[in-house]
C-alpha cells in the first residue's frame, strides 16, 4: 500500500466519520438508512482488489461496531467479507455505468445487511432493532447515495484532466 492510498483511505475514513455525524445531528433514524462506511469499503475494493477491499473492511467494521454498535466485530466481519466479494466481482463484471453500479451495490448491501443480521442474532439473544422496519430500506438508500457520490467522483475527476 502506497502513501497516497493510505492518505486517500484516512480522508474516506473521515468523510465516513462526518456523514455519520451529520446524520446523527439531523435525525438518529438515518445511521439505520445509510451505511456509508460501507461505500468507502466497496469503492476502494473495487479499485484497489479483494485483498485490500477485505483488509479496508476489516478496519471500517471494527470503526463502525466501536462507535455505533455495541457488539464489537459483527460489522468488521461482515464487511470484511463484502469487501472481499466487491473487490472479486469487481474484476469479473464491469460495475463502472451507473445502472451496474447500483444494483452491485443493492446487492452487495443487501449480503452486508443480512450476514450483519445473522452474525448479530447468533451472538446476542435479543432481536435486532430495526427502527421501525427502516433498516430493510438501507440497501437501497445506501446504493441510491453510492451511484451519486460515483457519478460525482467521475465527473470530478474528468474535469481534472
Amino acid at each position: 500500500m502506497r502513501l497516497n492510498d493510505f492518505i486517500r483511505v484516512a480522508i474516506g475514513i473521515l468523510i465516513s466519520f462526518l456523514f455519520y455525524t451529520i446524520f446523527s445531528r439531523v435525525s438518529p433514524s438515518f445511521l439505520l438508512l445509510f451505511n456509508v462506511f460501507s461505500l468507502v469499503v466497496f469503492y476502494f475494493a473495487v479499485k484497489k482488489g479483494e485483498i485490500f477491499g477485505s483488509c479496508l473492511g476489516t478496519v471500517c467494521g471494527l470503526f463502525q461496531d466501536y462507535f455505533f454498535s455495541g457488539v464489537y466485530g459483527v460489522a468488521g466481519l461482515s464487511k470484511t467479507i463484502s469487501g472481499f466479494l466487491a473487490g472479486y466481482l469487481s474484476k469479473k463484471i464491469d460495475v463502472q455505468t451507473p445502472l451496474r453500479n447500483f444494483f452491485f451495490l443493492i446487492i452487495l448491501l443487501s449480503f452486508e445487511l443480512i450476514l450483519w443480521a445473522l452474525l448479530f442474532s447468533f451472538i446476542v439473544p435479543e432481536s435486532i432493532s430495526t427502527g421501525g422496519g427502516l433498516i430493510f430500506f438501507q440497501p437501497v438508500a445506501t446504493a441510491v447515495l453510492g451511484t451519486f457520490a460515483h457519478f460525482l467522483l467521475k465527473k470530478f475527476k474528468k474535469d481534472k484532466y
